[in-house]
């Protein structure tokens, strides 16, 4: 996902993309680990999704507070 994508989500749906990244996260990891996962670059992928989402997260609360 693009970081505008993050920027226009209420912070109740970004809390729930974070989740879900998060679990997606963890799902690939057990997969590589069982030798199940055939693209490791989606471990990358989920990992800059998930610091996207947050780095979106942080520059809301921070225009919240202002």
């Amino acid at each position: 996902m693009k970081v505008s994508e993050f920027l226009a989500m209420k912070p109740e749906e970004l809390n729930a993309k974070i989740a879900e990244l998060k679990s997606e996260l963890l799902n690939l990891r057990f997969r590589l680990a069982t030798g199940q996962l055939e693209n490791t670059m989606q471990i990358q992928a989920v990992k800059r999704d998930i610091a996207r989402a947050l780095t979106a997260q942080t520059q809301a609360n921070k225009q919240a507070t202002r």
